[in-house]
């Protein structure tokens, strides 16, 4: 079978190479020797596809997929090689095209896919405590009235400099007088 994106043919696909890595995040407790491993799924798949376009039409396929690559939108990829993985959509995340020498009407090929995963839609917020979001208001307009006397705070300790200056240099000659 004939790998295919969306409703385009891949021609004379020679490579396609497939990624997958699992996330995990390490916990150190404190107090314990060792760690923890936490298994944070999979992340999405990705597929490098290399191959080469020849004939009349290449010109076409490749203004196509560079359509495709410019929409930067889920489209659907199928092939013998992911057909196990489940993998129904794909984004395009990189495309290089290159005119081959030697030949005219012939482009060098390689497209870097990653699997599309539907995102989650957020939980209804609803069952939330509402005094929650009270509170944290008021902590708020607290803290914003409080920031207001912070220039008569600054300005209020001038007086005090004079005295801590002679008081450092006091410090400073009795810490010499000890050595």
């Amino acid at each position: 079978m004939q790998p295919m994106l969306d409703d385009l043919a891949l021609p004379q696909v020679q490579t396609i190479t497939t990624c997958d890595r699992r996330s995990l995040a390490e916990h150190k407790p404190p107090g314990m020797k060792g760690s923890l491993l936490q298994n944070l799924g999979r992340r999405p798949t990705r597929l490098l596809v290399m191959g080469v376009a020849t004939g009349d039409g290449v010109d076409d396929f490749a203004a196509k997929l560079d359509k495709k690559f410019r929409d930067a939108k889920p489209v659907p990829f199928t092939s013998d090689i992911v057909a196990d993985a489940k993998i129904d959509q794909v984004l395009i995340d990189d495309l290089r095209l290159q005119q081959l020498a030697g030949k005219p009407g012939r482009f060098g090929y390689v497209l870097l896919l990653r699997e599309f995963i539907k995102p989650v839609a957020p939980e209804d917020a609803s069952a939330v405590d509402s005094g929650i979001l009270d509170d944290a208001q008021g902590l708020v307009n607290g803290l914003v009235d409080g920031l207001s006397i912070g220039p008569a705070f600054a300005t209020g300790l001038e007086k005090f400099v004079p005295v801590f200056s002679g008081l450092l240099g006091k410090l400073q000659q009795a810490n010499s007088a000890q050595s």
